[in-house]
């Protein structure tokens, strides 16, 4: 079993190597596309993916060298990594509780609310800068291509994704053909049907992009634990490699003899004193 924690670190970390390879590859494209969506993640990418390429790299030398210090700076960066990923999840959580549709009576889609969600995530979306190019990626997608098409017959008939329930028609309890002037909902007079207006100024747009934050959010949580659990493991697989590789650097490798003495037993000096006895006589 000895060195055995040294090739598994060493295996994982040459397996995180390679993987970072085309993580870094989708970043540097992305960074090349002219798409906004896209330009969303590019960062991320790029971040995490050189990341896991210098721990891996680090990781993979310290554990197949005995390099003590190589593997010293991986489990420290390892370390920030869990914290962090840690604070993220429970972060997640935290502002994506809030939130969720509303059943519509005879529909089969739901629609949103944007005081339904939490104020982190409400400011965030409600940046006007940020807005745009939200906006602009909401455009870009053709998400409303079909629905603005949709007969009377279809509304009562099929379902919608958040962003084109929000974004794509206005709200179902808006009523453009009653003579009075009662209030309505703030969305009704921000609705328009030209093709680049619609409803994407609405507070039901927002509301519609946040709850596909929320669900995409979910997911990732479930992901953020998994990969929680799995760092944990190597994390506790590198400890032992770090102390195969100071072991290595010493004179000895098994581990240092430190017994400085040994306590005979009862019987010792007894059977020593017989033995003298023995030799004087013979």
């Amino acid at each position: 079993m000895y060195r055995f924690s040294n090739s598994v670190i060493g295996f994982l970390n040459l397996f995180t190597l390679l993987a970072s390879i085309p993580i870094i590859g989708a970043g540097l494209w992305m960074a090349r596309s002219s798409t906004t969506c896209e330009n969303f993640l590019q960062t991320p990418l790029l971040v995490v993916g050189f990341i896991v390429l210098i721990i891996s790299l680090a990781g993979f030398i310290g554990a197949c060298f005995h390099v003590a210090w190589a593997l010293w700076v991986y489990l420290v960066i390892m370390l920030l990594i869990i914290a962090t990923l840690m604070g993220l999840t429970i972060f997640g959580f935290v502002v994506t509780s809030p939130g969720g549709g509303i059943e519509v009576p005879g529909r089969i889609y739901q629609e949103y609310h944007l005081d339904k969600y939490s104020g982190w995530l409400r400011k965030r979306i409600e940046d006007p800068r940020y807005w745009m190019t939200v906006r602009s990626c909401i455009l870009g997608s053709k998400t409303c291509g079909q629905v603005v098409s949709w007969t009377p017959y279809d509304y009562l008939t099929k379902d919608m994704s958040p962003v084109q329930s929000g974004c794509c028609k206005p709200p179902t309890t808006c009523d453009y053909t009653a003579t009075t002037t009662a209030a309505q909902d703030a969305d009704c007079y921000r609705w328009n049907n030209a093709p680049n207006v619609l409803c994407y100024e609405c507070d039901s747009c927002k509301a519609g992009v946040l709850e596909n934050v929320r669900r995409d959010w979910h997911k990732l949580a479930v992901l953020s634990i998994v990969m929680l659990v799995f760092l944990i493991g190597i994390y506790s697989i590198g400890c032992c490699a770090f102390q195969n590789a100071k072991r290595a650097e010493t004179d000895y490798p098994y581990g240092r003899n430190r017994m400085s003495k040994v306590r005979p037993r009862w019987d010792f000096h007894w059977w020593r004193w017989l033995d003298d006895r023995r030799n004087q006589l013979y």
